[in-house]
């Protein structure tokens, strides 16, 4: 599979959700926390604004996506938007995408790419609208912040294991404690390295 591939496989949106299920280890609690945290905010009872922060590779668009299914099975609509680097606007179009329906929540992954203006716009829509919003920030953004994602060896380890199984391959692990603090706790990039490595011994 050429690099290309292997970074749309890594791309959470399209994710096998039996991949983000496997990716989703060690942080169950946590999301079911994140979903009933949406659900108050949808239904009235909780804030509606809310903040995921960690740095690059820590499994914030991760935890998202999964999380979508569940809100969906809860009865809410979800629009999701990802902003990659220098995107300074949402490029959609909210008041079509999302209408005035009460029950649903927009969520942004890469917040901090927007223009300070274009992050008031979309609080303020969602706010008059009655939406829900989560989005995912690599620092603070004026939103309440509900959880801070953190990569650890042990949680790497754990996330090789569930994709492995099945596989007749096994990853030492002084080796992936070497390759994740290599690649400073970027799970992204620790899955990457591993990719290549499964390649070349496959190649033998």
């Amino acid at each position: 599979m050429p690099r290309t591939a292997l970074l749309t496989s890594f791309t959470p949106s399209v994710m096998d959700p039996a991949v983000l299920e496997s990716l989703l280890v060690g942080r169950e609690r946590l999301a079911g926390r994140i979903l009933q945290i949406v659900r108050d905010a949808v239904s009235g009872r909780g804030r509606r604004h809310m903040l995921l922060i960690g740095p690059h590779g820590s499994g914030k668009s991760t935890l998202l996506c999964a999380l979508i299914p569940e809100i969906h099975r809860a009865g809410r609509g979800t629009l999701l938007i990802e902003l990659h680097d220098g995107q300074r606007r949402l490029g959609v179009d909210l008041g079509r995408e999302v209408g005035r329906k009460l029950d649903s929540v927009v969520i942004v992954d890469g917040y901090e790419q927007l223009a300070l203006v274009n992050r008031w716009r979309l609080k303020r829509f969602c706010r008059r609208q009655g939406q829900g919003l989560v989005v995912t920030s690599h620092r603070t953004a004026g939103l309440p912040l509900v959880f801070r994602t953190e990569a650890t060896p042990r949680l790497a380890e754990e996330i090789v294991r569930r994709l492995l199984q099945g596989l007749p391959a096994t990853v030492d692990a002084a080796e992936l404690e070497r390759i994740f603090l290599r690649h400073r706790g970027n799970l992204r990039e620790v899955l990457f390295e591993l990719y290549d490595w499964y390649e070349q011994r496959e190649a033998r």
